[in-house]
């Protein structure tokens, strides 16, 4: 079981973390790493709720991506949604059964003296999603949140 994480301080406090996940503009303008644009098929941000997101890269890799020629999609069922914690489990639809397994994303927002720490956890990583690669999207993501909380 593989497990990637990683942490970013957050000028801004959890309140205004938790509403970049509950606002569907906001939610993607941050979640989708550098390099890809998304779309909302679906969005229920709600404990017991989902969302699914159509990711399409700026430029596809070479074998294409794993929905599509220049996309990958995610189907997330949300688990808990909480000020201090939110919990998706996600799988990513394809003919590759590599990739049917479901991975686990747990954010926590820890409050600090100078803002909210938002620490990602993703637990059973697909091994098609390479650690250098995983590393990268999230800290491109938590970056955007940050942009996109912080500018307010």
């Amino acid at each position: 079981m593989r497990i990637d994480t990683a942490s970013r301080l957050i000028a801004a406090d959890a309140r205004a973390v938790l509403a970049a996940f509950t606002d569907a503009d906001a939610f993607v303008a941050w979640l989708p790493p550098a390099g890809m644009t998304g779309r909302l098929e679906r969005f229920d941000p709600r404990a017991g709720g989902s969302f699914s997101m159509v990711l399409t890269y700026d430029e596809p890799p070479a074998g294409g991506g794993k929905s599509g020629a220049d996309t990958d999609t995610s189907q997330a069922q949300i688990t808990e949604l909480s000020p201090e914690r939110i919990v998706w489990q996600i799988r990513f639809p394809s003919e590759d059964q590599v990739a049917a397994p479901a991975m686990t994303m747990e954010w926590t927002l820890a409050g600090e003296a100078r803002g909210t720490l938002v620490t990602v956890a993703a637990r059973d990583v697909p091994a098609f999603i390479s650690p250098a690669d995983h590393a990268e999207g999230l800290a491109s993501s938590l970056a955007n949140l940050a942009a996109v909380v912080e500018r307010g």
